[in-house]
């Protein structure tokens, strides 16, 4: 299925660069919690804000190289998103496979109650961060393709 003209691989080709972005910023909060820094601290890398500016950057590649229009905004709305909440479930399941805690299973940043498996904090992600990330990304993203294409007008080629 394409979407613009532009396939899956094409998608995942131009956010690479975001992909990646996201996935160091998850690892460093790791480090982070797992070398005790301050929560001050390990709150700075926040997967949410760098998943965010990567939705910003993917509009703007899009933009500058006259990539796609919104549709592809929202297919990279949905790609990064769907990343950044693969990863958080990853460090779920790893710490509790592990029995060590880490900054994602901490009480203070999971979900209330007596479940062992962390279970309702995975659907939490896969649910309500999926669904309301791309939405909101999506919705950013598009009124900033909006604004480029009114003040900033690429050039045609001839």
């Amino acid at each position: 299925m394409k979407v613009g003209g532009h396939g899956l691989r094409d998608h995942i080709r131009l956010l690479a660069p975001s992909f990646t972005v996201v996935g160091a910023v998850w690892l460093l909060r790791l480090i982070l919690s797992a070398a005790d820094s301050p929560p001050s601290v390990t709150r700075m890398a926040s997967v949410t804000v760098a998943d965010s500016a990567a939705v910003l950057l993917a509009v703007i590649l899009i933009h500058a190289r006259r990539y796609g229009s919104y549709p592809n905004v929202v297919v990279a709305s949905l790609l990064l998103n769907v990343w950044a909440e693969l990863l958080i479930i990853a460090a779920i399941v790893f710490s509790v496979l592990t029995k060590i805690e880490n900054i994602y299973t901490a009480p203070e940043y999971s979900v209330p109650g007596n479940d062992p498996y962390h279970l309702r904090h995975i659907y939490g992600h896969l649910t309500y961060g999926i669904g309301t990330g791309t939405l909101v990304g999506a919705a950013a993203g598009c009124l900033l393709l909006w604004l480029l294409r009114t003040l900033v007008p690429s050039k045609k080629t001839e």
